[in-house]
């Protein structure tokens, strides 16, 4: 039928399996020759420039520059287009909104942080949400119409069934069961949500620590404790969106938490999250700790325990508090067999290998399998960059789709 998408096989089809093959490739390898997609791509060069003359005249590629450093007339470059699609990402946390726009390649073109102070939002979440992100635009110099897609990454996780943000009963003015209809009655592009730490362990596996890994649990300690989990590649989420709440896990040396919904902790956040750091550091005699906002002192003082010498009090801060967190790790591994566990959250990246070799220590002592461990790579807003690492993955798939 004309007008429909081709069926596997015909050329249509093959085109477009070519085409995005050549997209993918100038995106991991930035300007290429049209002999250089050839090669790569396996096609000849009539059919390269073809593919090439198609993306260009689609508004998908951009002649740029040309070789240099060989004998002769340099050949074309090509690019992606970075006008081709834009996609945006929110980061959301009880004190502010940090939004960022990225272009096609990648490239953040546009940022804004909104402080959102105060346990009562003065500001209905709407609004906040439509000012950050138009913050982020303008900075882009850009309108809102023309984003292709928006993640928004939040504490917790939106029941599937109910609309309704669970686990993140700290975040004030976002669990009106309405709330999601109203931000899509107010945001003119798809809008999807998703859990904060799942965000940074879709960063990681994008860009840092991750990378090549089918299966691993990224450890989050920031202003709370969670885990992402990736089996086959995918996150999983869970019936209710609540896997990797580590944090209301029962653990050994922490008091039974009961009716963790309304407290909002448990076991594992008691024993090892970032709030218990600097009670722990006074009780083994460290001198001077930090005072201020909970995660920025657990940071410091596990960032100077990671320098410190051995028999210090700060040294043995750092070596308590691995135990602490291998005692909860030990049964996600136990469960779960990853190959890989990666440390992410300014509690944990704070310790470096220090604090890595430590837990690594602690944990093939307490779980039969042993992982591999890894300090995160992705250290500058990592829920943010996962944001929009999300939405471009959803938003290339659609507009680079030249099958249509």
């Amino acid at each position: 039928m004309a007008g429909t998408a081709g069926t596997p096989g015909t050329p249509r089809v093959l085109r477009a399996m070519n085409d995005r093959a050549a997209l993918d490739l100038l995106l991991e390898h930035g300007p290429l020759s049209r002999t250089r997609i050839g090669k790569l791509t396996g096609l000849s060069k009539p059919t390269a420039s073809q593919l090439l003359a198609r993306l260009e005249a689609a508004g998908l590629v951009l002649a740029g520059g040309t070789t240099e450093g060989r004998p002769g007339p340099g050949a074309q470059l090509y690019e992606v287009n970075p006008a081709a699609a834009y996609a945006a990402g929110l980061d959301v946390t009880p004190g502010r909104i940090l939004a960022a726009v990225a272009d096609a390649t990648g490239r953040t073109v546009g940022r804004y942080e909104l402080p959102t102070p105060g346990r009562r939002p003065a500001v209905p979440v709407v609004q906040q949400v439509t000012d950050a992100l138009d913050g982020a635009v303008k900075a882009a110099g850009l309108a809102r119409g023309d984003l292709h897609r928006l993640v928004i990454g939040t504490p917790g996780a939106f029941d599937p069934g109910t609309g309704r943000l669970r686990y993140a009963s700290h975040l004030p003015g976002w669990h009106s069961p309405a709330l999601l209809d109203e931000l899509a009655a107010a945001l003119p592009m798809p809008v999807e949500y998703e859990n904060d730490v799942n965000l940074a362990a879709v960063a990681e596996q994008r860009l840092g620590a991750a990378r090549g890994h089918e299966d691993f649990v990224l450890l989050w300690n920031q202003e709370g404790l969670g885990a992402a989990l990736v089996l086959g590649g995918r996150l999983h989420r869970g019936w209710t969106g609540g896997a990797g709440e580590v944090g209301f896990l029962p653990v050994p040396g922490a008091p039974l938490v009961r009716k963790v919904s309304r407290t909002g902790s448990g076991g594992f956040q008691e024993l090892a999250g970032s709030q218990a750091l600097p009670g722990l550091a006074r009780e083994l005699g460290v001198a001077d700790v930090p005072s201020g906002p909970y995660t920025e002192a657990a940071a410091a003082l596990v960032a100077r325990a990671a320098r410190a010498d051995a028999d210090t009090p700060h040294r043995r801060l750092l070596q308590t508090y691995a135990t602490r967190l291998a005692t909860g790790l030990a049964s996600l591994v136990s469960v779960l067999d990853p190959e890989l566990v990666v440390l992410s959250g300014t509690s944990l990246t704070a310790g470096g290998e220090a604090l890595r070799d430590l837990v690594r220590d602690e944990l093939e002592e307490l779980a039969a399998s042993r992982p591999r461990l890894a300090v995160g790579d992705v250290t500058e807003d990592p829920v943010l960059r996962g944001a929009l690492e999300s939405a471009l993955a959803t938003t290339r798939d659609e507009v680079f789709d030249t099958s249509r």
